[in-house]
């Protein structure tokens, strides 16, 4: 039986989403503080996702300005009807939703509508067209009592399209299976006359799992669904190869079957740091509502292929090498919070890409100097040819290993004399401890970083080959960094005003064995 590997987004690619138009598939993930926000994925097969862009591309659209790395565009849902494109997302700021919006376009490549803010609290918010044509808004807040029915409430309102405003009463549904448990990631489905409402339970880490109620009218009552969880690998072992599974969305094939896009994370004795990643599911519906994995029950690395696709395994991301010599940087590289054309700029001149140095630092919650894409494979090497002349230790550009509230920096500066210097150095905590340092005879370098089971290993090449220092892998992972999100590799320039540019002729990202 032909076979495709998962996941089938590799890397932090967080609380995806679907929906299908004739042959196409469409996918939008969480993208918190990091900018372009919402990127927007299209297939034909399920397995094979192309970029196409983003949702929020422009700063006029929504200010991530002030907000810690995991806060900002949370859990966003892609729907279409009527040849218009709908993402509802939630803006959250210290772990609170605090603004929802509403976005619309004709092409899903954009451009992508000013937002229409909606009168909504909570997060991950939904939305289901009825075959009447009305559309339906879902969301997860705090319950009214939760002493009597759990933390959690999913809630409805019915979305007025022609004003794109909430309109309506607002509609309790349903408070979830695990009633200690908040209950969020509500989506909603009809088959065959009935409304199943599937949500997630047990928090996005090691016991998040798939629950589920049904109802005959689309308000409710809705009643929670006898065999739930309906899929989480919370009671699986260590040696289990997937694990937080959860926070899926369910799409139709033209052939007929139906499949779910799900979260999971690869963890390494406890801990993982590529961020939780899509994975594709088999579902069947039954008279009871949906089975997911029916052969098996689980996620597997190892799946069959969605019928009549015609594709094979997912194609493994390889060797790549940007240049730097397009007019833009590619859907791959993200900045922070805004976009970064004043102090990064691609191809003009020389080619290669140009820093300009930033007095913001990446621990702050500004706009740094940096760009960054995310780590793919546990084993992996990235290298970067980097040139900066530094006058002052304060002064440093180069490479960054960067994971929430953990970083580690393999930096061209100069001491105290402006002897070129590659220095290491680790950040936790708003503290900064060097590891390594070594003089270099010339002011371009080629910085790179080796990823594999055991940790982290930092060099520096300038015509010999020097080790700076390994850092153990665990410091990178959610589990010691926290947050949402999973490695980034990037490059930057940290120093004071007028502190001068860095050039990186190329940067290289390669999977190792």
């Amino acid at each position: 039986m032909p076979t495709f590997s998962n996941p089938v987004l590799a890397g932090s690619h967080p609380d995806p989403s679907i929906c299908r138009v004739g042959e196409d598939f469409y996918l939008v993930t969480s993208s918190f503080a990091y900018y372009p926000g919402i990127p927007v994925l299209h297939s034909r097969d399920l397995v094979s996702w192309q970029p196409l862009g983003h949702v929020v591309d422009r700063p006029s659209q929504v200010s991530l300005t002030g907000l810690d790395v995991s806060d900002g565009l949370w859990a966003a849902t892609i729907r279409h009807h009527e040849g218009t494109f709908y993402v509802v997302v939630a803006l959250a700021r210290g772990r609170q939703g605090s603004t929802t919006y509403l976005f619309t376009a004709s092409d899903p490549a954009g451009p992508w509508s000013d937002p229409v803010v909606l009168e909504a609290e909570g997060i991950d918010p939904s939305l289901f067209f009825d075959d009447d044509g009305r559309c339906w808004f879902t969301a997860c807040r705090d319950a009214a009592e939760p002493e009597v029915t759990g933390p959690g409430e999913l809630w409805m309102r019915e979305l007025d399209l022609d004003r794109l405003a909430l309109t309506g009463p607002t509609h309790a549904l349903w408070y979830g299976a695990m009633r200690g448990a908040w209950v969020e990631a509500p989506h909603l489905y009809k088959r065959d006359g009935v409304y199943h409402l599937i949500g997630a339970e047990g928090g996005t880490e090691r016991h998040h799992a798939v629950t589920a109620a049904r109802a005959d009218a689309v308000t409710g009552p809705y009643s929670t669904d006898p065999r739930n969880p309906l899929l989480t690998h919370r009671h699986r072992g260590a040696a289990e190869p997937i694990h937080n599974v959860g926070h899926v969305d369910l799409v139709d094939t033209p052939a007929g079957e139906t499949w779910a896009v799900a979260l999971g994370v690869r963890p390494l004795d406890g801990t993982h740091t590529l961020g939780r990643e899509v994975f594709l599911v088999p579902v069947e519906w039954t008279a009871a509502g949906p089975v997911f994995a029916p052969d098996t029950g689980r996620v597997r690395l190892s799946e069959r292929l969605p019928a009549r696709t015609g594709a094979g395994a997912v194609a493994p991301v390889g060797p790549t090498r940007d240049d730097f010599g397009g007019r833009a940087l590619g859907p791959e590289w993200s900045s922070l919070r805004g976009p970064v054309g004043h102090l990064v700029s691609t191809g003009p001149g020389e080619g290669g890409l140009t820093i300009r140095l930033s007095p913001e630092p990446l621990t702050g919650t500004g706009t740094p100097a940096f760009v960054a894409r995310r780590q793919q494979h546990l084993r992996m090497r990235a290298r970067a040819r980097v040139r900066f002349t530094a006058t002052a230790p304060t002064q440093e550009a180069g490479l960054v290993v960067f994971q929430h509230a953990h970083h580690a920096t393999l930096a061209v500066t100069a001491d105290a004399s402006g002897t070129p210097h590659v220095v290491l150095t680790a950040g936790e905590a708003g503290s900064r401890t060097r590891l390594g340092a070594a003089a270099v005879t010339s002011d371009e370098v080629v910085l790179v970083v080796d990823s594999d089971e055991s940790g982290y290993t930092f060099h520096v090449e300038d015509g010999t080959w020097t080790t700076l220092g390994t850092i153990e892998r665990p410091f990178f992972s959610t589990e010691r960094a926290g947050g949402f999100v999973g490695v980034h590799l990037g490059l930057y320039g940290i120093g004071g005003a007028d502190a001068g540019e860095a050039h990186v002729h190329w940067f290289e990202y390669a999977p190792a064995r």
